[in-house]
């Protein structure tokens, strides 16, 4: 779940970490309202997404009726896919250097990745590509949390801002991660003010989905990934669909196998149309799950992928066979089955499909990415 400026910043605060005076508007009246309590402020479009500066969503006003007019203007705007229905009127700050600072989850060191820069008020990637060596990526092993003597070890030997007050303000930017169960949580830019004070002048944050139940009055700030049509259909089914823009459509059971086809699609050339990881439900929900994938126009064909353990694979094809042919699709679809029963369950499309599911994975992927695409193998 994805946080909006104002509400992620609060969670810093919560930590001991500065933010400007603010005030969250809906109405011109408001803006102007707030401009007048604060002073000189900026108005800042409140959507969930980047670049806000850059689509002109983010102004700078001197006086209350200046706020009001940039309110009026940045209101209803859309930017990234985002109508703008809020806006953040905060008070201006004497900057006198702009820094980089994030905690993130980390693939490559399966644990979370604190990001510090002394070069901000830029997107990450052009950091990385314009200072690549002022980038520092330091692994926290989270059992133990963040080592503030690791931490000062690695930042540079000489820093824009106090070194004491800076590791500081990371440790705590990290105790705002961990206690929120954040994927991603930064401050871009973290400033360094004319009397040397650290402020957080913006804030992305997003948490794990799983963690929502444990974070209740947090999410009720948040704001949704926007769903499809079809993923709007698919959450009162139980089903877990994502909707992707590729050709072929992955059924599969297990999270893992799922993923798993998805990258062997890229890999051999395709691009994955979804994501729907059906499991042991596939024997009563194959046919509505089949309507989903099926409901996309750009779905050229089907990759079924089961790997049974607990979950007999006979079941699952029986389910998926079954609703094919109720639904009688006109596109090619691909079976590779292994795990308990597979046997019963290779026979099982033979049979009523007249279909021979491949042996391999890879070359079921193959089959799959070659029909969507029309090539040959």
């Amino acid at each position: 779940m994805n946080f909006e400026e104002y509400a992620a910043k609060p969670l810093l605060r919560a930590v001991g970490i500065e933010t400007p005076r603010s005030g969250l508007a809906t109405t011109p009246d408001e803006a102007e309202s707030v401009a007048r309590e604060i002073g000189p402020c900026v108005v800042k479009a409140q959507v969930p997404t980047g670049k806000r500066g850059k689509a002109g969503g983010i102004k700078l006003a001197a006086s209350p009726a200046e706020g009001r007019a940039h309110a009026g203007r940045i209101l209803g705007m859309t930017i990234g896919e985002h109508r703008v229905e809020r806006l953040l009127v905060e008070a201006q700050v004497p900057i006198a250097k702009e820094m980089y600072a994030a905690v993130l989850n980390d693939p490559d060191s399966k644990g979370p990745l604190l990001l510090f820069s002394a070069e901000g008020g830029m997107d990450i990637e052009e950091i990385a590509e314009q200072h690549p060596g002022a980038l520092l990526r330091l692994p926290v092993d989270i059992r133990k949390g963040l080592d503030r003597g690791a931490l000062a070890a690695a930042l540079p030997k000489e820093l824009p801002a106090d070194r004491a007050a800076l590791i500081d303000t990371l440790a705590r930017l990290y105790d705002a991660y961990a206690e929120n169960d954040a994927e991603l949580i930064e401050i871009n830019p973290l400033v360094l003010t004319r009397d040397g004070k650290l402020v957080a002048l913006d804030c992305k944050l997003v948490i794990d989905d799983s963690a929502i139940p444990r974070h209740e009055a947090l999410a009720k700030s948040g704001t949704p990934d926007k769903a499809t049509e079809l993923e709007a259909k698919a959450k009162p089914l139980g089903l877990k669909f994502i909707e992707l823009d590729g050709n072929v459509g992955v059924l599969a059971n297990g999270a893992g196998l799922t993923m798993t086809s998805m990258d062997a699609v890229r890999h051999f050339g395709g691009e994955p149309a979804n994501f729907l990881e059906i499991g042991g439900e596939s024997y009563t929900k194959a046919k509505p799950a089949l309507e989903l994938v099926l409901a996309n126009p750009r779905v050229k064909a089907l990759l079924v992928n089961f790997c049974g353990a607990f979950a007999r694979t006979n079941v699952m094809a029986e389910g998926v066979v079954t609703a094919w042919q109720e639904l009688k699709p006109d596109i090619p679809i691909v079976f590779t089955i292994h795990g308990t029963s597979e046997e019963e369950a290779i026979a099982l499309v033979r049979d009523r499909l007249g279909i021979e599911p491949y042996d391999l994975m890879d070359d079921a992927v193959r089959a799959a990415v070659a029909a969507a695409t029309g090539a040959s193998q």
